[in-house]
């Protein structure tokens, strides 16, 4: 299936933050191959979900849609938002290790280590391709959004100690899946 395929079976007006164990969390996400009016009201709905939310970034996977995009918004201010269509990071630098928590994950969070700075290469909503340099927290939402892209999760960042000490919230996660 195509990422037009992909966004035109979407069922926008329900789309909610999917969970984790979720299964299309861990799905290695398509290309986006086409702009076009599916695909802008598919964003609108997951600036939506991630302001909702207090966000700061929504990758479409988490929106169960398993197409390569997501929208950030560093500072939460709506004026900030951005999309980024089949980002890639093309550099990155020095190392920092901070908290971060998750969407999919919630009232989780764990220290995970991410490249100090990047520039990311991405497509914009009209089609522009555009590069940006990034550091701190917003290096940071680039580099948690492009793991969902690549069926990367919060989990997988953790180290054995966080495991452990989140241990319950993810068993609870993980039952509550099964029961829906």
């Amino acid at each position: 299936m195509d990422s037009s395929d992909k966004i035109r079976a979407a069922d926008l007006a329900s789309l909610q933050v999917i969970k984790y164990p979720d299964p299309r969390l861990r799905e290695i996400c398509t290309p986006v191959e086409t702009i076009d009016e599916p695909l802008i009201q598919l964003v609108e709905r997951m600036c939506q979900l991630m302001l909702d939310n207090r966000g700061v970034g929504l990758a479409a996977p988490q929106a169960g849609v398993t197409v390569r995009l997501f929208a950030a918004s560093p500072s939460f201010d709506p004026e900030d938002l951005r999309v980024y269509i089949n980002p890639r990071i093309i550099e990155a630098s020095g190392t920092v290790e901070e908290e971060e928590g998750c969407l999919s994950f919630p009232q989780i969070f764990t220290k995970v280590k991410r490249n100090a700075t990047l520039t990311v290469e991405a497509t914009d909503l009209e089609g522009d391709i555009f590069q940006e340099e990034c550091g701190d927290l917003h290096s940071r939402i680039i580099q948690h959004e492009i793991d969902h892209l690549d069926g990367r999760l919060l989990v997988d960042r953790m180290g054995t100690v966080s495991k452990l000490a989140n241990r319950r919230s993810l068993k609870e996660l993980e039952a509550q899946f099964d029961s829906a």
